[in-house]
C-alpha cells in the first residue's frame, strides 16, 4: 500500500516537496519511481532511486530541479520539486519494483497532484 502526499497549486519558480509513503515491510527492498501524468498526456518517468539510496536517476526534463531521496527507516521516498514549471503541472504517482526499469510494478500509489500557474 503506497500513499503518496505533497502535491499543491504553486506559482513558477516556486516548489513542492512530495512524499511516497508505504506500509509494506519490504518496502527497503525496492526501487521506487516517480511519475507524472498531465491531463491529455502520456505518463512519464520523473525519477528513480535504488532500494539501498544510493543510486538515483533523474529523468532530463527535470534534471537540475528536482532531486529523489529516501528514508527506509520510515518507508518514504521524497521528491524534491524546485524551480517548478507550468509544464510540471500533472499528477504524480510512485510506483515500488525490484529496479528503475523492471518488466512490471508490484505497488502503485494513488497519486497527488501538483498545479503551477500563475
Amino acid at each position: 500500500h503506497i500513499v503518496e502526499s505533497g502535491g499543491d497549486s504553486v506559482q513558477p519558480g516556486g516548489s513542492l516537496r512530495l512524499s511516497c509513503a508505504a506500509s509494506e515491510s519490504n518496502f527497503k527492498f525496492h526501487a521506487i519511481t516517480w511519475f507524472r501524468q498531465a491531463p491529455g498526456k502520456e505518463r512519464e518517468r520523473v525519477a528513480c532511486i535504488s532500494p539501498n539510496g544510493r543510486s538515483t536517476r533523474i529523468e532530463d526534463s527535470v534534471k537540475g530541479r528536482f532531486t529523489i531521496s529516501r528514508d527506509n527507516t520510515e518507508n518514504t521516498v521524497s521528491l524534491e520539486m524546485n524551480s517548478l514549471k507550468p509544464e510540471d503541472t500533472g499528477t504524480y504517482t510512485c510506483a515500488a519494483a525490484i529496479g528503475c526499469y523492471p518488466p512490471r510494478y508490484d505497488y502503485w500509489g494513488q497519486g497527488t497532484q501538483v498545479n503551477v500557474s500563475s
